[in-house]
């Protein structure tokens, strides 16, 4: 189990603890460590989405299921699917082993590489932690 303080510096977070990262080929997306904390054992991941979709800044794009509950997965920003993690279709629990590398959920071309929505700065994102975690 990792850290669930553990905050990367390159990457920018949202309220409903996901990360993204950007890229050459677009815009990363995965789970926080914090949100893989308070999950407990991945036991399935479900993209609702497929290569060429388009998807819509703060919409749910899947399901993330574990032993403790079921938690919708939400995009950090507008644009079309570029690619997806399909190793998660079988290696759920790459999730947790590796939350921001192997655990990643997919990748999207932002349709507005300037839209930053909702994003949180690293220390914006340990600032909220602090307040949510007893």
């Amino acid at each position: 189990m990792s850290d669930k303080f553990d905050v990367r510096e390159d990457r920018q977070y949202t309220k409903d603890h996901e990360w993204s990262l950007t890229g050459a080929d677009g815009v990363q997306v995965g789970i926080t460590a914090y949100a893989v904390d308070q999950l407990g054992d991945i036991t399935l991941v479900n993209l609702d989405v497929k290569v060429g979709d388009a998807i819509v800044a703060g919409k749910a794009f899947g399901t993330i299921e574990s032993v403790k509950t079921l938690s919708d997965l939400f995009s950090p920003v507008s644009g079309k699917i570029a690619k997806i993690n399909t190793a998660l279709e079988t290696q759920p629990e790459l999730v947790n082993e590796d939350c921001y590398g192997k655990g990643w959920m997919l990748t999207i071309a932002p349709s507005d590489a300037s839209e930053k929505g909702a994003l949180l700065s690293p220390a914006a994102y340990v600032e909220l932690l602090k307040s949510v975690a007893h």
